[in-house]
């Protein structure tokens, strides 16, 4: 390239970089943003929290299968439309999803009863399977992007800070919707009928001061949980307005040159790929890969520490510890932030001390995730936020290495001509978790109480650590050749 487009790319590149950051944020502030309106959902609608977890579950298990065939389509469109686009949708399932009350009137004809009630279970169920198939071409055309836009020597640095966005963007909704859920709403604490209900819908004895206090405090706020949907999605659409405006597909839809050395790579596509040899390869390296398949299996149960954390939180914080929700949706958040230096910090010691081997740092990242999510469980409900504070972010910084790690790891074992395929595999298997973290902890946390699901959380994390242990001879990568076996 010459000065001038070196200059003009840099300029394209940072703004990318930047642009598919904060896209992909939103993306998470149109699906995380259910986690804080699930109590209210339950205060207010009385939906249980096994449906609740077939929610969380379905959209899981949709996205996983969603953003895999998503990268397959996303490879032959114009990512800048195809992301946004994406998003718009997402931000109009979000907006029809908090009409879900409204909806069930308008098609039954009735208001309360169980036709009314199952109507809008339905109806909401729906719409958040569909937002789940449509999050999947959320990170498939940053993929093409960053591709386009950074080059390979560039890409590993640039790309675990591009990685930290979903966590800014989960952490950045759950403090909104914290901040809706205590401020926004009608306040029907004065009418006793309505306090009832709620008191009904969460299982309160009106006999008991404390659980009379919670459906009191949901009573003041009540419909709370529609802005949990309604603004996020307005931001989200403007954002998607935004992606539009600020990105552009590949360096030529601007008039400069493509990225040198990369258009001989075998994985760019030509015959290699399609022809027996790669497929032999990608067999070996792969699907036949007894790394790769622990590597998914570790990631099941990784997965299912975060989103217990990360989905439950809300309901888990309030109903257990007795946190408001304005403070609940803060310590979310700061788990989510926890994450981001937990993920760097993992990343670094990997290369540092353990010669790029990034199972055996999961190993001791899974060690301090259990630890903390115990400690985290036997503090009492009037332990000081402070302390609260403190060990669920422990528990968010250990989390996340592992969450980042796994897909590099992947990335490692199948090599550079494989890693998509790898990271697609391995990612299936994370998503798959949400039949444990959704309905599966709402199963257990419904019928058997939150001490229950906390030991269930512990129990995930310790086996996950087990899972990585039986990697812990591995080597760091799959380029250099398997020794000879005499």
């Amino acid at each position: 390239m010459t000065p001038e487009q070196n200059k003009r790319f840099k300029h394209w590149q940072m703004r990318t970089i930047l642009a598919t950051m904060i896209g992909y944020a939103l993306f998470y502030f149109v699906r995380k943003n259910f986690s804080l309106a699930m109590p209210g959902l339950e205060a207010d609608l009385g939906i249980s929290k096994v449906s609740l977890g077939i929610f969380l579950t379905l959209n899981g298990v949709i996205y996983g299968l969603s953003r895999f065939v998503n990268g397959v389509l996303a490879d032959r469109m114009n990512a800048r439309w195809y992301m946004a686009i994406g998003l718009a949708l997402c931000a109009l399932a979000n907006f029809a999803f908090g009409f879900g009350e409204d909806i069930s009137t308008w098609i039954t004809g009735q208001e309360t009863g169980d036709r009314f009630t199952n109507t809008m279970i339905l109806f909401m169920g729906i719409m958040w399977v569909v937002n789940g198939l449509l999050q999947g071409t959320g990170f498939p055309p940053c993929a093409r992007l960053l591709t386009h836009w950074i080059p390979p020597k560039e890409l590993a640095t640039k790309m675990s800070v591009w990685n930290t966005s979903h966590s800014i963007g989960a952490g950045l909704v759950v403090i909104l919707c914290g901040y809706i859920m205590g401020h926004l709403g009608q306040n029907l604490a004065a009418d006793p009928d309505s306090v009832a209900r709620i008191a009904a819908n969460l299982g309160v004895d009106t006999s008991d001061p404390e659980g009379m206090a919670t459906a009191m405090s949901f009573a003041a706020h009540s419909g709370a949980w529609r802005w949990c949907f309604w603004i996020p999605s307005a931001i989200a659409f403007a954002g998607a307005i935004g992606l539009v405006i600020f990105l552009r597909d590949t360096p030529t839809s601007v008039g400069l040159p493509e990225l040198e050395g990369t258009e001989t790579g075998a994985s760019e596509g030509s015959g290699e790929s399609k022809g027996a040899e790669y497929k032999a390869f990608l067999m070996k390296h792969v699907f036949r890969n007894p790394l790769i398949w622990t590597l998914g299996v570790a990631n099941f149960f990784v997965y299912v520490v975060r989103f217990s954390v990360l989905d439950w939180g809300p309901s888990l914080l309030s109903q257990s510890k007795g946190v408001s929700m304005a403070h609940a949706g803060w310590l979310v958040a700061m788990f989510e932030i926890a994450g981001i230096l937990g993920m760097l910090f993992a990343g670094w010691a990997t290369d540092r001390w353990l010669k790029g081997r990034a199972h055996r740092t999961c190993v001791f990242c899974m060690a301090g995730a259990a630890l903390f999510v115990f400690l985290f469980w036997q503090l009492p409900a009037d332990a000081p936020i402070w302390l609260l504070f403190a060990t669920l972010c422990a528990a968010g910084f250990c989390i996340y290495g592992p969450q980042a790690l796994i897909g590099i790891a992947a990335a490692n074992q199948a090599t550079k001509k494989a890693a998509a395929t790898a990271n697609g595999l391995t990612g299936l298997f994370g998503y798959a978790s949400t039949l444990v973290s959704g309905v599966g902890l709402g199963f257990v946390a419904q019928h058997y109480g939150w001490n229950w699901a906390y030991a269930g959380i512990l129990a995930m994390a310790l086996i996950g650590m087990g899972v990585f242990l039986l990697m812990w001879g591995a080597r760091a990568d799959g380029y250099a050749p398997e020794p000879e076996r005499k």
